[in-house]
């Protein structure tokens, strides 16, 4: 009986005893031989994808198995379901910038330009492309104090805990897909935190890592819960152009203040109405639960309740990674192990995720990610759930 033919069903990925509270696997679903059409959503059916779109809400990171057959369109129309009006990739064209810190690790897709070629290693050929060498985030690009050479195959570190966002001009796109087409496998990591914690973690060679927004806001106290709902981020314009030069903790949440920061005269120039002020705490649009939502590494201001702005960037810093650090222990993090035709859609308004692991130059992966620029701005803790 073919996949089709099977009614879609959901497990979650952990047993109800344990700390990870969000994730589930969702069963008999082919997203590229699905019957049935809409304008927007190709060969998905209605019906498949409201059980999708319900999953992605509760749970936060849904997994399907086995979907190797695919296609980037695919790919692409499963994400624009979650927001029709969307159009174009959620960086724009940041990557077309050479300075962005995000202009080496991603190839685009020539015939489905909102899809991106990610991995690591030589690939011949692939979707249009020829003689494609992939770059997997290395941390010791981007850390202050990276892992020493000899440990590096060994251990590894969280690379950035992130949301996909430009955080300039483009609205957060609200879903993100990423699909495994190539995997290495054959050995684990130790990811070590190295904050002065002792904080390790066991985890498969090169994993997603997630963590929820919604725990994460949850763990505060109600005097921090009080303060991140009624506060707001104003974030740096250009922010991948404008820390490009700047240093990572080495917990992966946040940079290191050392003056390293482009100056805006070092900078595209700056339209004032695309810089963004996003509130730290996103509202689900089905449960209503609030999560908090802040790119740590981009962060420039924060604007309090009562009109009060606190622009001085180490400070800045130190407030946010004392919010969300709790957030990252090691119980609170899902390191999904990939398996070649894994395709995992996450809620980019309600999760944290970065880039983990340290490949030798022979192992080959190659991902597809897709996410767009949303049509609308995240919902607010003010926000009205119907």
């Amino acid at each position: 009986m073919s996949l089709a033919a099977n009614v879609p069903s959901a497990s979650p990925l952990f047993p109800q005893s344990s700390n990870l509270d969000f994730g589930v696997q969702l069963h008999n679903i082919d997203v590229e031989h699905l019957s049935g059409s809409t304008p927007w959503i190709g060969n998905l059916l209605n019906d498949d994808f409201s059980l999708i779109h319900h999953l992605l809400y509760k749970h936060q990171v849904v997994v399907v198995k086995n979907q190797a057959n695919c296609s980037p369109k695919a790919q692409y129309e499963l994400t624009q379901r979650f927001d029709p009006d969307a159009r174009g990739y959620g960086h724009g064209k940041t990557l077309d910038a050479k300075r962005s810190i995000l202009h080496p690790d991603l190839k685009t897709v020539p015939h489905q330009p909102e899809v991106q070629i990610i991995g690591n290693g030589f690939v011949p050929s692939y979707e249009g492309l020829q003689n494609i060498q992939l770059v997997h985030p290395h941390h010791k690009k981007f850390h202050a104090h990276p892992i020493p050479e000899a440990d590096d195959l060994t251990y590894t570190r969280f690379y950035r805990w992130h949301i996909d966002a430009a955080l300039y001009d483009l609205h957060p796109p609200k879903v993100t897909t990423l699909m495994a087409v190539s995997v290495p496998k054959g050995r684990r990591q130790t990811l070590r935190y190295d904050d002065g914690s002792g904080d390790e973690l066991d985890v498969p060679l090169g994993t997603t890592a997630f963590v929820s927004g919604y725990r994460m806001y949850d763990t505060l106290s109600s005097a921090d819960q009080e303060f991140v709902s009624t506060s707001k981020i104003e974030y740096a314009a250009h922010p991948y152009i404008w820390m490009s030069g700047a240093k990572s903790r080495s917990d992966g949440l946040g940079l290191v203040s050392e003056g390293k920061e482009l100056s805006e005269s070092e900078l595209p120039a700056i339209d004032e109405g695309k810089i963004q002020k996003l509130p730290m705490c996103w509202k689900n649009p089905v449960t209503g639960k609030l999560a908090l939502q802040i790119h740590a590494s981009a962060v420039r201001k924060i604007h309090l309740q009562n009109g009060r702005v606190i622009d001085d960037l180490a400070a800045v810093r130190e407030m946010v990674h004392r919010l969300q650090r709790p957030g990252i222990a090691p119980g609170l993090v899902y390191a999904h192990d990939w398996e070649e035709g894994d395709m995992v859609l996450f809620n980019n308004r309600g999760v944290l995720h970065s880039v983990v692991g340290a490949f030798a130059s022979e192992e080959v992966r190659l991902f597809r990610q897709c996410n767009i620029a949303a049509s609308e701005p995240p919902l607010g803790p003010e926000a009205v759930v119907v």
